[in-house]
């Protein structure tokens, strides 16, 4: 089958940064879906594990953390699906990537494939739709009121691909207010579009700007990214006793103890912490990924595809990573199918 990897962390402009390869199709363990692969998305996990990561001397690693597929075969305990479903799912950062021809997800943490949506639609919404779902129901506990503060999530980065989808479940799923932040008038645009209340610029002094509105201090926080950049300004917008959550890589010296004096609790979510560890709750993500799909199929969630960059190879890819680095990405980017490519041995 083909498939797309690297051999060794470079830069995005190598010229080898990722390459086109040839692997066996891989065979279903017991709670295994073997999927054909229609389409993937690119996350910034893909770009940290790239640059960060050696796989073992000669060998290539696969990325590859969205996918939206057909299953082709099921292992010896699968019970969710059957050969022939539709199937969106983000995997497992423990296990090969998405970014080949088949793959194997284990059944526990796929959705079935929201039926309006092409294959490229669907392929944009999993890994952050896990982790925006996540972070607000099962870590923020969004549904349970903060005692005295203003019935509201500050969402930083709301542009994003999880700001994305995490602006419309809140206004879908709850009645509270989202303020949302975005720093260009395309990117304000678009979270008002997906149905922010406010947005405030994250390119300025947060505090100040969050104060303007005059809405009193949020509930709940969600530092999407650069939250190095923003927890001074974030520990100060928040109530006391709200609830923080946090989801990126903060420079090294983040310190969690800015949020003491408010007893504001601190929620790190990390939506491969399921699969990775098989916790005994990792069919949620299943649930889960299929309620969002019922949202996007009653018309009240749309997928987050910004970008369609052509066929699933190493050159599509690299193209997609930089525009991930660039910082910039409204949205999602997504890759369909497979093209032709020269393989690099």
């Amino acid at each position: 089958m083909r498939a797309v990897g690297f051999y060794s962390p470079q830069p995005i402009t190598a010229d080898t940064a990722l390459v086109d390869l040839e692997r066996p199709t891989p065979v279903p363990g017991p709670h295994d879906l073997l999927v054909e692969i229609k389409a993937v998305s690119v996350n910034p996990v893909d770009t940290k594990v790239r640059r960060g990561q050696q796989p073992p001397q000669g060998e290539a690693r696969v990325l590859g953390y969205d996918a939206s597929g057909i299953v082709r075969a099921v292992g010896s305990a699968v019970t969710l699906f059957q050969p022939g479903d539709e199937v969106y799912y983000a995997g497992a950062i423990n296990r090969p990537g998405t970014n080949a021809e088949f793959h194997l997800v284990d059944e526990r943490i796929a959705g079935r494939k929201p039926a309006k949506l092409s294959h490229a639609e669907a392929a944009a919404l999993p890994l952050t739709a896990i982790t925006a779902y996540e972070a607000l129901f099962h870590r923020l506990d969004v549904a349970r009121p903060v005692p005295g503060a203003l019935p509201a999530v500050l969402i930083t980065g709301g542009a994003g691909g999880v700001g994305s989808i995490a602006i419309q479940l809140l206004k879908q799923l709850t009645d509270l207010t989202v303020i949302a932040t975005a720093s260009r008038p395309e990117t304000r645009d678009w979270v008002l579009a997906l149905g922010a209340d406010h947005v405030i610029d994250h390119s300025k002094p947060l505090a100040e700007e969050y104060a303007a509105l005059e809405l009193g201090a949020p509930g709940f926080v969600f530092s999407v990214t650069e939250s190095h950049l923003h927890a001074d300004a974030l520990a100060e917008i928040i109530a006391p006793q709200g609830r923080f959550a946090i989801i990126d890589d903060p420079a090294e010296g983040f310190n969690v103890m800015r949020f003491k004096r408010k007893a504001v609790s601190v929620h790190w979510e990390m939506m491969f912490a399921r699969p990775v560890f098989e916790t005994p709750d990792m069919i949620e993500q299943h649930r889960l990924l299929n309620h969002v799909a019922d949202l996007v199929d009653a018309g009240k969630i749309r997928t987050t595809l910004s970008h369609i960059l052509g066929p699933i190879n190493a050159a599509n890819l690299q193209k997609a990573h930089a525009l991930v680095e660039s910082g910039s990405m409204r949205g999602k980017v997504v890759l369909e199918g497979f093209g032709g490519y020269c393989i690099i041995p």
